[in-house]
C-alpha cells in the first residue's frame, strides 16, 4: 500500500513539445500539439519513483485503486499507472468515507477498473481542454499587448462576477424612501404596510399624510397569529461554507482557511478529510458516532456532549492547536454537536395593529425549546407572548427615512458562494447552462476556489481593501480583451455537460478534444486580430538592465518588485528592497 501526494503526474510544458516555445512569440500560436504528453512533478519525484517500483513489482500483479471517488482522483491514479508504464488489472475500492466499516465493505466490493475508464477519459479531457485553451488564451493575450494577462475558463469568468458587482454599484440610482412604524410601550415595533405588503413609501407627501392620519389615534390589536415552529440545524461543513464563515466571522482568506483544515486533518487528526463537498453523516459512519462525541467532550463543548453521551473524554492533543487553528476547530466541532442536538423550537407570532384605517404588522418569535442553538450562545426570546386580541396599545408612531443602497461589494464569503452557485451572473438564455453548474457544484472545485481567488489578487486583477474585493484597471482591461465567452460561466458549463456525456459514454473524447482544439484557434485568431490597446497604470522610470525598456511596478501578498515591460525579455524580476540598495551603493560611491 502506498499514496499519491495530490498530482504526481501533469502535462508537459509547451516546450517540451518544440524548442521555440521556450519564447512566448504571438506568431508561434496557436500551440496544438496532436497528442498531449504527460510528466513527474519534480518536487514529488521521489515518491513517484516508489510507486513505479512498487506496480512494476513482480509479485504484484493487480493494482487497486483506491484515490477519492471522484473525476479528479480517477485521474490521479490514471496517469500515475499510465506513467509507470503498467499495463496490469485495475480493480477500484469506491468508497465516501473512511472509517474501518466502510473500507472493510469496500474491498469486498471491489469494482472492475474498467467500468471507470469513461470517468478518466473525462478527467484528462477536463484537463487537456484547460492546457489548450488556457495556455494559448494567456500567451496570446501577453504577447499581443506586452502585458501578463493570463486567461482560463475558471479564472476569467470568475473576475467577470466581481466586474458584474461593480457595473452593478456604478448604475445605481438610490431612492429616497420614508416607512412610518409604531414602537409600542413594550418594546415592539409595528411597521405600516399597504394592501400589498410594502412598506416603503417612496412619495414624500404620501407619508406626511399617512403619518398625520395616525398620529395621536387609538392602536389596537385586532389580530394575532400563532404557529409552532422547528428550525433544524444546518447540515454539517463542506470546505466552501467553512471558507466562507472563516472569512465572514474572523477575516480568514479562503486559501488559510485550507492550509489550518489540512493542518488539523494531516497534523493534528482532529477533523476528517477537509477537500469535500459532502455535507452530510453517511450510515456508515452512525456507528462511530459516539466515539467522535466523546473526542469532543472537553472544556467550553463538554456541557453540550454531556446531553448527548454521558461518559466525557479529554483530548490532550487539542492543547497544541495555535489560535487560528482552535478558531477552525471550534467552527466545525460547534456545527458537528448542533447537526446531532434537538431542533430549536420556536412560537411564530404575528400581530396585526390598526390605528385609524391603517394596518401595521409585527411578528416575533418566542423560544419554546433552544436546541442546537444553545451551542452558539442563542438566548431565550421572551417579547411579544403578552399582548392580546383587542388590546389597547400606547407608544410612539415614526416617520423614518431611509435611502435604498447598491448592492455591497464581493468579500472572499460572497464570492465563494457566488462561483458555488453562478446562475445569478449569466444570461436569460445560459439558464439550462445554470442547471449543469449546478450539477457539477458550480465554478472550480471546493478543493481550488480560494487558490483561483488568491491567482486573481496576486495577478493584480483583483485588490483587496478591508473585507471587500475591488476589480483593478489591469483586471477590467484583461475582461475589455478577453474573448467575450471566456468571461462567462456559461462556457464552463457548456464544457461540464460535454465531459458528463464522456462519463456516460455519450461522448468520445477524441471528438471534445477536436471541438476544443478548432475553438483553441478561434480564440487566439480573434485576439490576433484585435484593434485594442493596453494601458499599464504600474509602468516606471526605471529602465531594465538588459533590454534598455522600461519597467514596471508588480505587487503581490508576499512582496513589490520591478518586471520589465517587454514579455520577450529574460531578464528577472528585481525586488524593490534590492533597488533601493543598489541606489544607496551608487550614491555612496
Amino acid at each position: 500500500m502506498t499514496w499519491a501526494l495530490g498530482h504526481l503526474v501533469t502535462l508537459a510544458d509547451p516546450e517540451s513539445y518544440d524548442t521555440r516555445y521556450k519564447m512566448w512569440n504571438l506568431e508561434d500560436l496557436p500551440m496544438i500539439p496532436t497528442n498531449l504528453r504527460t510528466t513527474t512533478i519534480k518536487k514529488t519525484q521521489k515518491q513517484f519513483n516508489s510507486i513505479k517500483r512498487l506496480l512494476n513489482r513482480s509479485d504484484i500483479d493487480e493494482i487497486v485503486v483506491a484515490t477519492d471517488s471522484a473525476r479528479e482522483g480517477e485521474l490521479v491514479a490514471r496517469w500515475i499507472i499510465d506513467k509507470a508504464n503498467v499495463s496490469k488489472p485495475i480493480k477500484r475500492l469506491w468508497i465516501s468515507s473512511v472509517t474501518d466499516k466502510a473500507i472493510q465493505e469496500g474491498f469486498k466490493n471491489l469494482k472492475d477498473g474498467k467500468h471507470y475508464e469513461n470517468l478518466y477519459h473525462a478527467a484528462a479531457a477536463r484537463s487537456e481542454a484547460d492546457w489548450y485553451v488556457g495556455l494559448n488564451a494567456t500567451r496570446a493575450l501577453t504577447t499581443k499587448f506586452n502585458a501578463q494577462l493570463s486567461a482560463g475558463r475558471v479564472q476569467t469568468p470568475t473576475l467577470g462576477i466581481i466586474a458584474q458587482r461593480e457595473t452593478e454599484i456604478k448604475s445605481f440610482t438610490p431612492r429616497k424612501y420614508n416607512e412610518v412604524t409604531f414602537k409600542s410601550d413594550n418594546g415592539i415595533t409595528f411597521v405600516w404596510n399597504d394592501s400589498k405588503n410594502n412598506s416603503r413609501i417612496f412619495n414624500k407627501e404620501q407619508a406626511d399624510n399617512l403619518y398625520n392620519k395616525m398620529n395621536n389615534q387609538t392602536s389596537i390589536i385586532n389580530f394575532i397569529e400563532k404557529a409552532q415552529k422547528k428550525n433544524f440545524a444546518p447540515q454539517l461543513y463542506d470546505l466552501t461554507e467553512l471558507q466562507r464563515d472563516a472569512n465572514k466571522i474572523y477575516g480568514f482568506s479562503g486559501k488559510q482557511t485550507l492550509r489550518i483544515m489540512q493542518q488539523l486533518y494531516e497534523r493534528h487528526k482532529v477533523l476528517t478529510y477537509p477537500r469535500t463537498n459532502s455535507r452530510v453523516i453517511s450510515s456508515d459512519i452512525v456507528p462511530t458516532l459516539k466515539d467522535r462525541i466523546k473526542a469532543c467532550s472537553f472544556g467550553e463543548y463538554d456541557k453540550y456532549t454531556s446531553k448527548l453521551v454521558h461518559k466525557t473524554f479529554h483530548l490532550s492533543k487539542i492543547d497544541t492547536l495555535n489560535s487560528n487553528e482552535k478558531r477552525i476547530y471550534d467552527l466545525v466541532t460547534k456545527r458537528f454537536l448542533a447537526v446531532l442536538s434537538e431542533p430549536f423550537e420556536y412560537e411564530q407570532i404575528k400581530m396585526i395593529a390598526e390605528i385609524n384605517g391603517e394596518t401595521l404588522i409585527a411578528k416575533e418569535n418566542l423560544t419554546t425549546k433552544i436546541g442546537w442553538k444553545e451551542i452558539y450562545g442563542e438566548k431565550q426570546s421572551t417579547k411579544g407572548g403578552n399582548l392580546r386580541q383587542g388590546q389597547h396599545i400606547k407608544g410612539q408612531l415614526l416617520l423614518r427615512e431611509g435611502s435604498t443602497l447598491p448592492p455591497e461589494r464581493h468579500t472572499e464569503d460572497s464570492l465563494l458562494k457566488a462561483m458555488e452557485n453562478p446562475a445569478k451572473y449569466m444570461e436569460e438564455t445560459d439558464r439550462k447552462m445554470a442547471k449543469t453548474l449546478q450539477i457539477v457544484g458550480g465554478i472550480g472545485t471546493v478543493a481550488t476556489r480560494a487558490d483561483v481567488i488568491d491567482k486573481l489578487i496576486n495577478g493584480q486583477y483583483i485588490e483587496q481593501r478591508g473585507k471587500y474585493l475591488h476589480l483593478t484597471r489591469t483586471g477590467k482591461q484583461l475582461l475589455d480583451l478577453a474573448p467575450e465567452d471566456l468571461c462567462s460561466p456559461a462556457l464552463m458549463a457548456e464544457w461540464e455537460e460535454k465531459l458528463l456525456k464522456i462519463e456516460k459514454g455519450e461522448l468520445r473524447k477524441s471528438q471534445f478534444i477536436s471541438e476544443i482544439k478548432s475553438y483553441t484557434k478561434d480564440i487566439v485568431h480573434q485576439i490576433k486580430n484585435m484593434e485594442e490597446t493596453f494601458k499599464h497604470d504600474n509602468i516606471t522610470g526605471t529602465k531594465c538592465p538588459n533590454c534598455d525598456d522600461f519597467m514596471l511596478e508588480v505587487e503581490n501578498k508576499q512582496s513589490k518588485f520591478l518586471r520589465c515591460k517587454n514579455q520577450s525579455c529574460n531578464h528577472k524580476k528585481i525586488s524593490i528592497k534590492t533597488l533601493m540598495l543598489d541606489v544607496l551603493n551608487v550614491r555612496n560611491g
